[in-house]
């Protein structure tokens, strides 16, 4: 995924309200930017790091910048743009370059589906009639040992796309659960039981009925955001 243009450097004074964040620029204004992201951002929303801007160019928007990018202590970037990871992997796949998942000839976003009216991220389908249902997770969040870990905050709606995810491999199709780590520091993936123990339980419940887990590394900068390599999951 390339940005339109290069984002922009500021300092994180503070995120609030969720989806709110105030930064302060190099020439030392401050504005008010769009935090695109519903988690807790556990670990890449210190007031006082650097965080990267995207400039939307669109006066009408209330917030015409948006936060897409943090930067850790040591350098490391962290996109923690909810909303790119679903693009990251959609052009991956069409790229040929995650092997589990070739072989289709179309990839269709945001397709109503199962039981609890929920829309699945990717829905991969090919000329003979075979579905692969692909949920869609961004991870960001990384423990002392490198491990990246999902979820940051205690999620029902993560829970719920598990039940989903496994009613259509009952009903006789392909279902993934793609972790996608917008970092480049993470070696391995885990479910964050210390946070969300329900979670970690309904994931391995899931991978149990069949439901396959699949996680990728991404290689992120203020010009691009790539997948880059397979990461194991620990279940």
């Amino acid at each position: 995924m390339q940005f339109s243009s290069p984002l922009i450097p500021a300092t994180l004074i503070k995120r609030y309200k969720r989806f709110l964040a105030d930064v302060r620029l190099t020439d030392g204004s401050v504005i008010t930017v769009h935090t695109p992201n519903t988690g807790s951002m556990l670990g890449v929303a210190e007031p006082g790091s650097t965080v990267w801007l995207r400039d939307t160019q669109n006066d009408k928007r209330k917030y015409r910048y948006s936060w897409d990018i943090s930067e850790t202590d040591n350098g490391v970037l962290v996109g923690v743009n909810t909303a790119f990871s679903n693009l990251i992997v959609k052009e991956a796949i069409e790229a040929g370059l995650i092997p589990a998942l070739q072989g289709y000839s179309h990839v269709c976003t945001e397709v109503k589906y199962g039981k609890e009216n929920s829309r699945i991220d990717l829905l991969l389908k090919d000329t003979n009639g075979k579905h692969c249902y692909v949920e869609v997770k961004n991870v960001t969040a990384l423990d002392a040992q490198q491990n990246a870990f999902f979820p940051d905050a205690v999620t029902q709606r993560g829970a719920k796309h598990l039940r989903e995810l496994m009613g259509m491999v009952e009903a006789g199709y392909r279902a993934v659960l793609f972790f996608c780590v917008q970092r480049r520091d993470a070696l391995k993936v885990r479910p964050a039981d210390e946070i969300d123990p329900e979670y970690g339980q309904t994931l391995r419940a899931a991978a149990l009925a069949g439901v396959e887990i699949m996680a990728w590394r991404a290689g992120v900068a203020p010009e691009r955001i790539n997948l880059e390599q397979a990461l194991p999951v620990i279940l």
